[in-house]
């Protein structure tokens, strides 16, 4: 089944990229007249969404395959009944007793008896082998054997819910990529020229700045944040900062606008296609502070910052079940596969159970780690929690700190895991404090989370570095100076821009 799946994926990825490939040649071949297409239905678009919609109904067949069981089937506890019977009742001189006139009988105290192990409900096992015993003489070796051939058919279920819960990691994960690929359809094509009025009035302004401006094509996202495509070039040899074109912009489009992440810092002579988008309202100020549990030369925690494309910062902490290189590295594989997720167009909570499939698919024994993302929206402010199985999150503004704290397994455990979530509005001055649970248990029992606010409200630093460093200290004061586990601290302010 699983090399059936990879074969699917594999002519899938290579049919897309074959055309992908068409796409880049054509568009080669049509660069200087019109490098973006514009409006319309695309039919590069409709054959993105095709594959999209391939990949749901694919992610569709899947879900709809029988789910795991819990119990054995009637069919299985008759295959357990009837092995029992082939390997201990077969030589047995009663059998055709036991087997013949009261074959009946015999059956329903076999089935009362694998329910009762199944339960592992003591008195209802014994209860039925007395029944059993009233034709079997032999009825305590037959429970013996009855339980030996019970295990074994319990365990090729627990392979089969295993493969299962494989299949449905999968389904997940080509549902998710459906959705990603129908995103791309909207977003690639999703881009018209922009009006004659604006173009003129921007080739008017760029041309007192010695820009040639050649065209001008503009998207408009959700929550009406603008991007804008120039393709110019700069008169005679001259060079021109990206910087005074950002500005130029700004005062047409009556908003902030900068240049995208990874543009160009300068326009010459040769005409380039420049990303313009709106500029956010916040920026992050972060800092850290780790502290390696006594007699551990490497900390199980590790955490990413970033700042993503659409205007999102988000801060990713994980902790690794127990300490030392073991838990350092399923720590740093899911901080690493969740950056390169979001990296992609994931959701954060897309992202994360992407990730808990990938754990899960992994198969081995104990590998789990708790998962922390904190992504703010810097246009708005508002910064949405999720965790599994990690330590509370705190908000301090002013003077007062709010607390989000989880309940969730750590990711890893199950497949269909269940994330807590919040979401908070910041403002400028808030400071958000993230932690590894080695950091809250070593306040005292019952009110770590009240004393941590307390001492939140003590440190004066106003640095995120040194603020992390300050809380660190005070806990450690709690126990006697002695790091039990890793212990991490991240810290971030809001400021507006």
């Amino acid at each position: 089944m699983q090399e059936w799946i990879i074969a699917m994926l594999v002519l899938s990825i290579l049919l897309i990229l074959r055309d992908m490939a068409k796409t880049v040649l054509k568009g080669r071949k049509s660069r200087k007249e019109e490098p973006f297409p514009l409006g319309g239905e695309h039919p590069q678009k409709e054959k993105v969404e095709r594959y999209a919609a391939s990949f749901q109904k694919l992610a569709d067949t899947f879900y709809g395959m029988p789910y795991k069981k819990e119990y054995l089937s009637s069919a299985q506890v008759e295959n357990v009944i009837r092995e029992t019977g082939e390997r201990f009742c077969r030589n047995c001189y009663r059998r055709e007793l036991c087997w013949g006139d009261h074959a009946e009988e015999m059956y329903l105290c076999g089935e009362a008896m694998v329910r009762a192990i199944e339960q592992a409900d003591e008195e209802k096992i014994e209860e039925a082998r007395k029944r059993c015993g009233e034709n079997c003489g032999r009825s305590a070796q037959y429970l013996e054997s009855l339980k030996d051939c019970f295990q074994k058919e319990k365990q090729e279920m627990i392979w089969g819910n295993r493969m299962i819960e494989s299949r449905l990691a999968v389904a997940q994960q080509l549902n998710e990529i459906s959705h990603i690929m129908q995103q791309v359809a909207e977003d690639l094509y999703d881009i018209s020229a922009a009006e004659p009025v604006f173009q003129e009035e921007l080739a008017k302004s760029l041309r007192k700045r010695h820009v040639i401006l050649k065209r001008a094509w503009v998207m408009d996202k959700v929550e009406g944040r603008r991007q804008i495509f120039l393709t110019m070039r700069a008169r005679s040899g001259q060079c021109v900062a990206v910087s005074e074109i950002s500005q130029i912009l700004s005062g047409i489009c009556e908003c902030t606008m900068t240049s995208a992440q990874g543009s160009r810092c300068i326009v010459n002579r040769d005409f380039h296609t420049v990303h313009f988008v709106e500029d956010v309202s916040y920026q992050m100020l972060y800092g850290v502070a780790k502290l390696t549990r006594e007699k551990e030369k490497v900390s199980g925690d590790n955490y990413i910052c970033r700042q993503e494309d659409g205007g999102k910062f988000v801060m990713c902490l994980s902790d690794g079940m127990g300490s030392g290189m073991d838990a350092c590295r399923e720590s740093e594989i899911v901080v690493e596969l969740l950056e390169q997720f979001m990296e992609s167009g994931f959701s954060q909570e897309a992202a994360a159970r992407m990730v808990n499939s990938a754990l899960i698919l992994n198969g081995r024994e104990g590998m789990f780690s708790t998962v922390d993302i904190c992504a703010v929206d810097l246009y708005t402010g508002i910064c949405e929690f999720l965790k599994a199985g990690a330590a509370a999150t705190f908000i301090r503004r002013d003077h007062w700190v709010e607390a989000i704290s989880s309940e969730s397994l750590a990711a890893g455990l199950v497949q269909r895991i269940d994330f807590d979530t919040a979401s908070r509005k910041l403002y400028h001055g808030d400071c958000l404090v993230m932690m590894t649970d080695g950091v809250l248990d070593a306040l005292p029992t019952d009110c770590e989370e009240e004393t941590m606010k307390e001492i939140i409200l003590d440190v004066q630093e106003s640095a995120p570095r040194e603020i992390s460093r300050g809380i660190l200290e005070r806990v450690l004061g709690y126990s006697d100076y002695r790091a039990r586990d890793d212990m991490t601290v991240l810290v971030a302010n809001v400021v507006r821009k």
